[in-house]
């Protein structure tokens, strides 16, 4: 037991606390394929989840943007393979090394990077907004808290299914 605002709570997850927790991450996907949407969004989401990856990090190894996903090696070369062909990412050789493969975005997949994140925060800030300040800084502290708790975990096998 635990001590929180004065009451005493189980440390024990409930049930309610469960499915809440279910709810929140299927919302949190249905945004995430939302920002996807549209005409003018040429990728999937594990496409995306790639560009990002490049988006965040600038030239990187093959094998290092698999390890940032959690998934194979050979994940990464068919995704690079369908973002290369529709001009969202270019390969290259590290210098040092010319056997290993680099990625890195084109313009045009930074674009559609910050296209669709500009479309989550949009969506997310809607929502954010009919909070109130404390109950949406707690919600932020709680899921920095969770962040913090994922961390270095590796993408569960089921969704690496997703990726591919």
């Amino acid at each position: 037991m635990h001590k929180h605002g004065g009451d005493d709570e189980s440390a024990t997850t409930t049930s309610e606390d469960l499915r809440a927790f279910e709810v929140a991450t299927r919302d949190l996907v249905g945004v995430a394929l939302r920002s996807i949407e549209g005409d003018d969004v040429d990728v999937t989401l594990p496409q995306l989840r790639l560009l990002m990856v490049l988006s965040e990090e600038g030239t990187v190894s093959s094998g290092q943007a698999a390890r940032a996903l959690g998934v194979a090696a050979s994940t990464i070369t068919r995704l690079a393979d369908r973002l290369l062909a529709s001009g969202h990412l270019s390969r290259g050789a590290d210098r040092s090394n010319r056997s290993v493969v680099t990625l890195e975005p084109t313009a045009r997949g930074r674009a559609v990077v910050e296209q669709v994140n500009a479309r989550r925060q949009d969506e997310l800030r809607r929502v954010l907004d009919q909070l109130d300040p404390t109950e949406r800084s707690d919600c932020a502290a709680t899921l920095r808290r969770i962040h913090e708790c994922l961390d270095g975990t590796s993408t569960p096998p089921a969704l690496s299914s997703l990726l591919r």
